[in-house]
């Protein structure tokens, strides 16, 4: 391995494109024939897992880019595994019921004999899913181009087994509302290629239309099938399957290998901008891998992204957009690809509409965004659900209104971090000032001038109906700052962006004089039962011991208090992470794959490098081993998110304030070194960091302070030691 960690991941990745991709389908032995004979690959490669059940292969199995994935189901499955091929923003049904349209299934073959077994893995570095049988006799590969978004390929081989393409798209008959039309297009290369081009419609107008063409030839010991299928979202105006098609030929006409080549090298530039490196630690440095592979695969969309809570590799939660986009997923793909994370916001920004007349519904001023959120930007919270076999209200929708505030967040952490300022002064301006308004006209003002918010959920989600909750109020002061620092358009907005900063100094955040926060009124007077004393976390504590029990209790679901920490560290008081950790941590059963890497970032910052490893053990291994059962789904894209952010604002210690990029790792005593690379401020930077010190790498000239070394500008590669134990 190189001297710069992450530039021998890139070499390694680059070497890749050596191992031949026809192997596949010319014939291999074994797995190891693909992951190299001394374990060259181990850290690269995803397997089936027995700790794993099989139904949730298909998510973890999943390919997917610009925002179409296809879930990793075997190829002779056909259309009996469903929801197979979904696409980001693209819905069905009304209200609440509201969920992603399901696409053809363009992978589906029939074997003769049937019945074959073969092992799946994942080629995180070749972005690549493989099937392998036991002898070789069936071989698979299939994969999303990383250049050509919606664009998939698919190659199957097989010795003494047959091979029927059949149509090389199949429409499921799930959803009995969907009207499928047949599209006619011109035959593609060499007689015997077979193509169809569909669209789906839903009843609500979402449209998905794929193109697809097949060649099956015969080799002197069985057969090989190619094919190629080009998906995505139509328009009212349907010029989706005139694009689809376009691309489909011109994907044709490239070739499959040619194809493979091209995706190897999109795959092989991502891996040399964005990655880790950890030598004594290959578990977590291969979770890490997975955790950015499936946010590539599932939020890379650029233009507009709508990214669910398990984004495309499933259907729980119906493929609604929460808080898990704004506040976990874009704080990550803003260091992975700044044009996906500005595509986030987009899609916010386009429903702005929606929340103004949401406010104005509710009697308010301004714009409050839906806890819940779908195809045109309405509340779609289901207003009921099941805890424990019961039926209990759900009140998200209503009360959990700190979501207008994270999309705020969401947008200037965009700007922040990109260092593009301009964002929020130009396209962004709206979003902030119109939150801003919502906030101002939602506060109560009591008789001793002191502001509140009543009637709310914070992230906690155990206790709900509270007054004053720590989270809403401080992000809503947070969100009045912000947009008052503002350059005012004219003197009406001048005077009402000064009553927004005087309102802010206002609002209670239920600070106490020993540093912490009260997660919210009356929280401290409630049974003080800690976590370890009902199960050892991660644990749903309300299905173990009830609704009634935890609410009166001060177990809490994830991190409540402590988000701010996370989101807004400069909005509450100095040297309060520590008081706040130590006592919200015990309280924290951990009931949300949101919790873990949370908590994980703030225990490294807070020196506990070691304890925060431990933490985030679990949220690593989450979908890996199916920890909570729900893998089958979808991915949980919020711990990919978390994951990432954990390594790089926890134990690299990064975060930008003010167009400096300001470094304090903080390693785990098992881990001699940490290689990390990532983007910020308009530039590629690499750091190395070491318990004697980092090195940073940059493209460019950056602003960067490491540890307690003053500011200075670097370009191209510098030394920091260490400036004290424990501390760079």
């Amino acid at each position: 391995m190189s001297d710069d960690p992450i530039r021998a991941v890139a070499d390694s990745a680059r070497d890749h494109d050596v191992v031949p991709w026809p192997a596949v389908v010319d014939g291999i032995g074994s797995l190891s024939a693909l992951a190299g004979t001394q374990g060259r690959d181990s850290g690269w490669i995803v397997r089936e897992n027995p700790a794993r059940p099989e139904v949730s292969d298909v998510a973890v199995f999943t390919v997917g880019s610009g925002g179409v994935a296809s879930r990793g189901t075997p190829e002779e499955a056909g259309t009996a595994s469903t929801a197979g091929v979904l696409v980001a923003g693209v819905y069905t049904a009304a209200g609440p019921d509201q969920h992603l349209l399901e696409g053809p299934c363009w992978t589906a073959v029939t074997l003769d004999p049937p019945g074959m077994t073969a092992e799946r893995f994942l080629d995180l570095r070749a972005g690549a899913l493989y099937r392998v049988g036991p002898t070789g006799g069936f071989r698979s590969v299939r994969f999303a181009c990383a250049d050509r978004p919606g664009v998939m390929v698919m190659r199957v081989a097989a010795t003494g087994t047959g091979i029927d393409g059949g149509e090389p798209l199949r429409v499921s008959a799930a959803d009995v509302t969907a009207t499928v039309t047949e599209i006619p297009m011109d035959a593609l290369g060499a007689p015997g290629t077979r193509t169809r081009c569909v669209r789906i419609e839903s009843a609500t107008g979402g449209a998905i239309v794929a193109a697809a063409a097949q060649h099956r030839v015969d080799t002197e010991d069985g057969c090989r099938l190619e094919r190629v299928a080009a998906i995505g979202a139509d328009t009212a105006e349907r010029t989706g399957s005139g694009r689809v098609v376009r691309e489909l030929r011109q994907a044709w006409e490239h070739g499959i290998d040619g194809l493979l080549a091209a995706h190897g090298a999109a795959w092989s530039r991502r891996w040399s901008s964005v990655g880790i490196d950890l030598p004594d630690d290959p578990e977590t440095e291969l979770a890490v891998r997975f955790a950015l592979y499936q946010l590539w695969t599932n939020a890379d969309a650029h233009g507009e992204s709508a990214v669910g809570a398990r984004g495309i590799s499933g259907t729980d939660y119906l493929g609604h957009i929460f808080w898990d986009a704004d506040a976990f997923v874009l704080p990550a793909m803003v260091s992975i690809d700044p044009e996906a994370a500005e595509a986030i916001v987009a899609y916010r920004l386009r429903r702005l509409g929606a929340a103004r007349e949401r406010a104005r519904a509710a009697g308010y001023r301004g714009a409050r965004f839906p806890w819940e959120s779908a195809a045109d930007g309405t509340d779609v919270t289901p207003r009921s659900g099941f805890l424990g076999g019961t039926t209990v209200p759900i009140r998200t929708g209503i009360l959990e209104e700190h979501i207008t505030a994270d999309i705020a967040w969401a947008a200037d952490r965009y700007a922040e971090w990109t260092g593009r300022r301009d964002f929020v002064r130009t396209t962004a301006r709206e979003l902030l000032t119109e939150t801003a308004r919502y906030w101002a006209s939602r506060c109560r003002v009591d008789a001793r001038g002191q502001a509140h918010l009543e009637q709310v959920i914070g992230p906690d989600e155990y206790h709900e109906s509270v007054d004053d909750n720590a989270f809403t109020n401080v992000m809503a002061r947070w969100n009045l700052r912000r947009a008052a620092r503002l350059e005012p358009e004219d003197h009406t907005e001048a005077t009402e962006f000064a009553a927004w900063r005087a309102l802010a100094d206002r609002i209670v955040d239920q600070l106490r004089p020993d540093g912490r926060y009260e997660q919210f009124r009356g929280y401290f007077g409630l049974e003080p039962l800690l976590a370890a004393a009902v199960a050892r976390p991660p644990v749903a504590a309300d299905v173990l011991l009830g609704q009634h029990r935890v609410t009166g209790s001060q177990l809490i679901k994830q991190p409540d208090v402590l988000m701010l920490h996370h989101l807004v560290p400069e909005e509450v008081a100095p040297a309060s992470l520590t008081p706040n950790l130590d006592f919200y941590g015990p309280r924290t059963t951990h009931g949300s794959s949101l919790s873990l890497p949370v908590m994980a970032t703030l225990l490294a910052r807070a020196g506990r490098p070691d304890s925060a490893l431990e933490m985030l053990g679990p949220a690593l291994r989450l979908d890996l081993d199916d920890r909570n059962g729900t893998t089958a789904g979808g991915l949980h894209m919020a711990t990919f998110g978390g994951v990432w952010q954990a390594m790089l604002t926890g134990f690299a210690g990064v975060r930008v304030r003010d167009g400096v990029m300001r470094v304090r790792p903080m390693l785990p005593h098992r881990w001699s070194r940490l290689g990390i690379a990532f983007r910020v401020l308009g530039r590629h930077i690499r750091l190395d960091i070491t318990p004697g010190g980092t090195t940073v790498r940059t493209d460019g000239p950056v602003v960067v302070a490491v540890g307690g070394h003053p500011v200075r500008v670097v370009t191209g590669e510098s030394w920091w030691p260490a400036t004290t134990k424990g501390t760079m």
